[in-house]
């Protein structure tokens, strides 16, 4: 099986993801991946990938992943029955932490209970 083949999974998510300038190369047993996603949470999504396949340290894979948006964690395109609290349970485990999202955009939100499916919310990083 070629490096390539293994690591499919992750380019395919790569491709999902619509990372920028990205790159595909196999020298020397190894295999070197890189671009650009469009948000912290999409790299560490590929990165989950890229261990859920080789390992916390996979010895035949360097991957060069960049961020474009550095401001916020991810920008969340609401659909029809997300919540805040729905948000924030996926992107950082914990439904009680809506409220950072919901201050993260006031200047579109005034009740966190009212979110429309179209709207183009900013996900801020999670608080340690």
């Amino acid at each position: 099986m070629s490096l390539q083949d293994k690591y499919r999974e992750v380019l395919k998510l790569g491709e999902k993801l619509g990372v920028k300038d990205g790159y595909v190369k196999e020298e020397d047993g190894v295999l070197k991946i890189g671009g650009t996603t469009a948000t912290q949470y999409e790299k560490n999504t590929m990165w989950d990938k890229i261990k859920e396949i080789g390992g916390e340290k996979p010895a035949d894979l360097k991957a060069d992943i960049k961020v474009e948006d550095t401001e916020n964690y991810h920008v969340h395109t609401v659909k029809s029955g997300d919540t805040l609290s729905k948000m924030a349970k996926e992107y950082y485990g914990k439904a009680g932490q809506y409220m950072d999202i919901f201050n993260a955009n006031k200047d579109q939100l005034a009740n966190p209970d009212l979110i429309k499916p179209g709207q183009v919310l900013k996900i801020p990083f999670p608080k340690a």
